[in-house]
Parts: structure tokens; C-alpha cells; sequence
């Protein structure tokens, strides 16, 4: 690329936010630019190096920028900024955009409410299989700035959540994928629809030789896209694959319907890669899943236990809830807004609650005269219910099912803390039995 066509060079530029993706937009842009550096979190540390280019919010707002790189995790309606950024929205952009004006690799995106690192991560591994150059980025926990060592043929396997979509001006993909659409992160997007429009950016900004995989049975999705104009052309991924096919993997993580699907648009994407159905099948019978999203951390004969902490939604706990067998279900934390549990009256007489933590109203209201549930104060108050009860169920097959349908942030640092104290109190639960 031309420089003087860069507009990520020579320019004076505020990061907002710094965590992972700001600090690596920090790194990469500091030795082109005129950097400052702003967070709403005051206390936050940094190394000696980077406190020079911080700058307070009174001389923001007599400053002029050129460039804002927003951090995802900012919600510009409400932080510290608000009115700044609405001032200048035309001059807001993201780590995605940097990293396209600078690199114009082969890139794969995938987006959606529920699957998309478990998806990002099995097709990673399929194309390295295949001796790709390869490499893993974006929200599932690897700033796309601070990848090194790319070259020319190097391909990114990218997660990308609603908000980075939605900041984004420049970015665009070769290869699109959206997996599913539920009502998420209505708290910050306000409609279901402002949430949507936000995924669809990824398919509205490709060009005529672009692709995108779309789910054929998502409503949300089938719909939208009537709507928009794109360039692209559309694979409608059948996501109900057949039990044979399941079977040749030998694998029982992708016996749950949402793995599946997740499955199945590997499938297709494998295909536009020429992946061997050999290297295909060795990886996705040894795929283990991603730590705490529906992982079994227990098997016997009798009991299943099932780490699900990863679900902040009932839509990304109900897959594991249409199992049809004696569920244990643990659920508690900080409720998604406008969220419904789609589940039918057969579902719900295997399923017994425990609701732990102090957000329980609306999983009250959404469960009474649905299933039996408890109440708890807290998560390890309620597995110690759990257990007692447990102990007087004879039935052959029972599972304990940490899928907590909310968020994490009332008692824990994020879901990853969350599933490792769940992890931590199992271990005492199971050496007693």
C-alpha cells in the first residue's frame, strides 16, 4: 500500500481503552504517529514507557485528533467520552481497520451470538492440519495487532464480536461467516435490531469475489439478509448435519446441536481450502473444545458434569438443556436484558434449578411453574444443595450443568474466573463421593 493512502500514518491519534486490543494498537502505531492514551479507569497500570503519551480528559477535550482507535469494550453512550465521541464519530475507528490498511492477507471472520470461538479454534487447527500458514485473532483473546512475523501468505482465522464490528469503518473479510443471531447485548445496542445491523457489517462491507456462510435456519439471519445490499456471494450452511455424518467423527463433544453447528460450518469452509477429508477427520475426532464451553470435566457411568460457565444467555445453555435426562441445572449471575428461554414443556420435567447469587428475580419469574428450583446466595451454597440431592436420585443417568445463562461480573473477574472456582469446588465434591 501506498503510504501517503494510509491513514494510520503521521497522523495524531487517541486510544481509548486499554486493555488487550488498545495496548496492542498502542504498540503498533507508536513509531508512525503522534500516540496519546486515555481510559476511563483512572488506577489502571501501565509500564513507565506508555504513562508519558496518557493524557487527561480536560486536555482531550481541548485537543483536535486526527484518529479515535476505540476499544471494543467502551460503550460510547456511556462513558467518560460520550459527548466527545459523538462529536467526532467520522474520525472513530479499530484495530481491525489498522490492521487492514497495513495487511491485506487472506482473512476468514466469524461472528454470531453463541460459537464463534469454539468455531474459530477447530478451523484454525483444520487449516494448520493442512500446513497452512495460519494464524489465530481477535476476540477470542489474541489482539490482531499483535500478531508477528506475518508474510504474504499468511491467513487470520478471526473472532469478531458485535462491537468491533460496529466501530469498524474499513475492515473487510474474503471469507464471512455469521452462526447464529439471538438477542444479546441488548444493554448496549439497545434493539435487537441495532445488534444485528452490527454483524452484518462484516457481509455489507465485502466485495464481489468475497464469500459469506450464513445459517440456513436462522430466522434473524434469512431475514436480514433479504434486506441489505451485499456483493458477496451467499452459502446458506445446512447446520442440521446428518447422524452419520456426526458418527464418522467419533467425537461426543459434537453430539449437542450448537457444536454441530459449529461443526458444520467448518465443514464448508474446509472445503474452499481444499482441506484433505483425512486431516478434516483426525482433527475434529481429536477437537477436545475450548476450556468451560460445555466441556465435560466429569464422566461416569451414572453422572455427567458439564462446565458451561462460557454462557451468558439461555440460548447458549439451551442445546445443553434438550438432552432429556435428569439435569442439575446451576444458574446465577447478572441477567442479559430482553433474554427468553425457548424450551418446550417435554424439556422442562428433566430439568431441576438452583439459582445462585443475588440477580435471581428474573430467573425466578422466567422458571416458576416451568421446573423445581432452589434459591442460593451463592454458587457454592447451591452446589452443596446439589450434591445432597444428587445422592437420593437413582436414576441411571443424571447431569450436573454449570451453564449459568447470565453474565459473570456480579461475583467474578469473567467467565474464565467463574469456570475455575466452579472447577475448584467439583474437586471436593467428587473426591467425597
Amino acid at each position: 500500500m501506498n503510504e501517503n493512502s494510509n491513514i494510520f500514518i503521521n497522523k495524531k491519534i487517541l486510544i481509548y481503552g486499554l486493555g488487550k486490543s488498545g495496548i496492542s494498537s498502542f504498540k503498533f502505531l507508536r513509531g508512525i504517529n503522534q500516540v496519546y492514551l486515555f481510559d476511563d479507569n483512572n488506577k489502571i497500570k501501565l509500564i513507565r514507557n506508555y504513562k508519558k503519551n496518557l493524557i487527561s480528559l480536560n486536555q482531550i477535550k481541548k485537543s483536535k485528533f486526527d484518529l479515535i482507535v476505540l476499544s471494543p469494550g467502551i460503550n460510547d453512550r456511556k462513558c467518560k467520552l460520550s459527548k466527545f465521541l459523538k462529536k467526532n464519530s467520522k474520525i472513530i475507528y479499530t484495530d481491525l481497520d489498522i490492521f487492514y490498511s497495513f495487511n491485506k492477507n487472506l482473512c476468514i471472520t466469524i461472528t454470531g451470538t453463541n460459537g464463534k470461538s469454539t468455531t474459530c479454534q477447530l478451523f484454525y487447527q483444520v487449516l494448520k492440519k493442512q500446513k497452512y500458514d495460519v494464524r489465530l485473532a481477535g476476540n477470542i483473546g489474541y489482539p490482531i495487532l499483535s500478531i508477528k512475523n506475518i508474510r504474504r501468505d499468511t491467513i487470520f482465522v478471526i473472532e469478531a464480536s458485535s462491537y468491533q464490528l460496529e466501530y469498524s469503518k474499513l475492515f473487510r473479510s474474503k471469507y464471512a461467516a455469521i452462526l447464529n443471531i439471538y438477542p444479546d447485548h441488548l444493554e448496549r445496542h439497545k434493539t435487537i435490531r441495532n445488534y444485528i445491523s452490527a454483524k452484518f457489517k462484516i457481509i455489507k462491507n465485502q466485495n464481489k469475489s468475497s464469500i459469506a456462510f450464513i445459517n440456513k435456519y436462522d430466522k434473524n439471519i434469512q431475514s436480514k439478509i433479504k434486506k441489505i445490499r451485499h456483493q458477496s456471494k451467499v452459502i446458506k450452511v445446512d447446520t442440521k448435519l446428518k447422524k452419520n455424518l456426526i458418527n464418522k467423527f467419533d467425537n461426543e463433544y459434537f453430539s449437542s446441536g450448537s457444536n454441530a453447528e459449529n461443526l458444520s460450518f467448518v465443514i464448508e469452509l474446509a472445503k474452499k481450502f481444499n482441506v484433505k477429508k483425512s486431516n478434516l477427520i483426525e482433527v475434529v475426532k481429536k477437537f477436545k473444545g475450548l476450556n468451560y464451553r460445555q466441556q465435560i470435566i466429569f464422566k461416569k457411568k451414572d453422572i455427567l458434569i458439564i462446565n458451561d460457565s462460557k454462557s451468558t444467555s439461555y440460548s447458549s445453555s439451551i442445546e445443553m438443556l434438550k438432552k432429556k435426562k435428569n439435569i442439575y441445572w446451576l444458574i446465577g449471575g447478572i441477567p442479559k436484558l430482553g433474554d427468553k428461554l425457548d424450551l418446550s414443556e417435554n424439556n422442562y420435567r428433566y430439568i431441576k434449578g438452583y439459582i445462585f447469587g443475588a440477580n435471581q428475580k428474573k430467573f425466578t419469574l422466567d422458571l416458576k411453574n416451568k421446573i423445581e428450583f432452589k434459591k442460593f446466595s451463592d454458587l457454592k451454597k447451591a452446589l452443596n444443595q446439589l450434591f445432597i440431592d444428587i445422592k437420593k436420585d437413582n436414576s441411571l443417568k443424571k447431569i450436573i450443568l454449570f451453564s449459568p445463562a447470565a453474565a459473570s461480573f456480579d461475583s467474578f473477574k469473567n467467565f474464565e474466573d467463574r469456570g475455575a472456582y466452579f472447577n475448584k469446588l467439583i474437586k471436593k465434591y467428587i473426591y467425597v463421593r
